[in-house]
């Protein structure tokens, strides 16, 4: 009996062995159903297929890689500042894909503010990345760069979420494949719309990785992002709606262009610069 003790007490629990850029891959990116917006909103507008997209705050590239391998003549830049994570994404990430689409992906390890080269069709920040930007005068230099980095016709995407519950401090929860997702909305300030979230994981075992990954964010509004863009140079400015439905196994919905609707608990929308 001690014996059996002995080898239950060394047997890792789940959470010290996980791999946590890969539970947040799991969890919360979906590259296909991004690049499907791409692809539709881009086409919408300019009849065709954007072939270059500069990935800003890229993380693991996952995305990148994602778009390089859709098309064999599309190029990514991935930018960001972590150099730990843009390892991740050459070690892990790119190492598993073809020579041909690791050539295709360039990652570049610096702010998403000094890259404006090479010019690009279409530029994305995603998961709120670019709420990191508290001032006013910060978010419309950072869309004045971005659309720099863009050709005569290119496009800034970026995503934003809202809703009466947004400013709530809250955790959800989110069970997976083999563990749970944890969304903690920790605190709020409503003098400066300050946000501080935590991403959490939870195991079967009952084991959990605290503050997997930590935001300190800006909760911007659709308006005020709407506006600095529109001050940072993009003529127009679109707002894509989450559909209410739920998808089908494998079924990707279409966020919908929309100028009025109502508020709700929670909502996520993509707020699209056209230049």
């Amino acid at each position: 009996m001690a014996k059996k003790d002995r080898t239950k007490k060394r047997r890792k629990s789940r959470a010290a062995g996980a791999d946590v850029f890969k539970l947040y891959q799991d969890s919360v990116q979906c590259p296909e159903a991004e690049i499907h917006f791409f692809d539709r909103v881009f086409k919408k507008h300019r009849r065709r297929k954007a072939l270059t997209m500069k990935e800003d705050f890229c993380g693991t590239a996952f995305l990148s890689a994602e778009w390089a391998k859709t098309n064999p003549r599309r190029i990514a830049v991935g930018v960001d500042l972590d150099g730990p994570t843009l390892d991740y994404a050459r070690d892990i990430v790119l190492a598993g894909e073809t020579d041909d689409v690791r050539k295709r992906v360039k990652l570049l390890q610096a702010n998403v503010n000094d890259v404006t080269r090479p010019k690009v069709e279409l530029s994305c920040a995603l998961n709120f990345s670019y709420c990191i930007f508290k001032k006013r005068e910060e978010l419309v230099h950072y869309f004045k760069q971005a659309y720099k980095g863009l050709e005569d016709d290119g496009m800034l995407v970026t995503d934003l979420f809202g809703g009466t519950e947004a400013i709530d401090v809250i955790e959800e929860d989110r069970k997976l494949n083999g563990f749970t997702y944890v969304w903690d909305q920790a605190d709020y300030n409503p003098i400066t719309n300050e946000i501080l979230c935590h991403i959490h994981f939870k195991f079967p075992d009952g084991s959990r990785i605290n503050k997997a990954f930590t935001y300190d964010w800006r909760l911007w509004s659709i308006p005020e992002v709407r506006e600095c863009m529109e001050e940072a140079g993009f003529p127009k400015v679109e707002v894509y709606w989450e559909p209410e439905d739920e998808a089908d196994d494998g079924e990707i919905l279409d966020y919908r262009f929309t100028e009025k609707e109502e508020n709700q608990e929670g909502w996520l929308v993509y707020v699209v610069g056209i230049k």
